[in-house]
């Protein structure tokens, strides 16, 4: 069974075999955990994100789908780029971030990664109500068939954490 832990802090400072990176759909960088997972990882990773640009995702990574690059100067091997949806009040995308989380948890698999550090997907820029963001994330990943030993949610400040924290018994 997978372990859930909780950390307050900063995602790209976390010592895990992959480090998920909530990324827009162009996979180039952008604002947010995605900004900061480039920066601190260097050229590396994007380097490899337009590889991918250039071969299968020419008009981007869809929703909900997730890829793997190097993590570059990171301390893991490996960064899963994910797109969480945009919080809509009028369409239910809660399969879409659902989706993020067993897509990661997928490529986590295919790669041998035994840690996985998750950011609250969509909860930032995208509009996603926390509470209910981490409910989403925390069942998802509890219902996972992962070989997966440990999900680690790195959450940024002390109102994530304590959403996180109110799914976990």
């Amino acid at each position: 069974m997978t372990r859930i832990t909780l950390v307050q802090g900063d995602i790209t400072r976390q010592s895990v075999d992959a480090i998920v990176n909530a990324a827009n759909s162009s996979l180039l960088g952008g604002g947010g955990v995605d900004g900061a997972i480039h920066r601190r990882g260097g050229p590396a990773i994007l380097a490899d994100c337009r590889k991918l640009r250039a071969s299968h995702y020419g008009k981007g990574l869809p929703t909900g789908q997730a890829v793997a690059t190097t993590a570059g100067d990171l301390d893991a091997q490996w960064v899963i780029h994910t797109v969480g949806p945009v919080h809509s009040q009028s369409l239910d995308r809660s399969e879409l971030l659902a989706s993020c989380y067993r897509e990661s948890l997928r490529r986590a698999d295919e790669l041998g990664a035994r840690t996985v550090a998750f950011p609250a997907i969509s909860t930032g820029i995208y509009g996603w109500p926390m509470d209910d963001g981490a409910r989403i994330a925390v069942e998802t990943v509890r219902d996972a068939d992962t070989a997966v030993d440990e999900v680690r949610f790195v959450l940024f400040d002390e109102r994530a954490y304590e959403a996180f924290a109110r799914q976990l018994p």
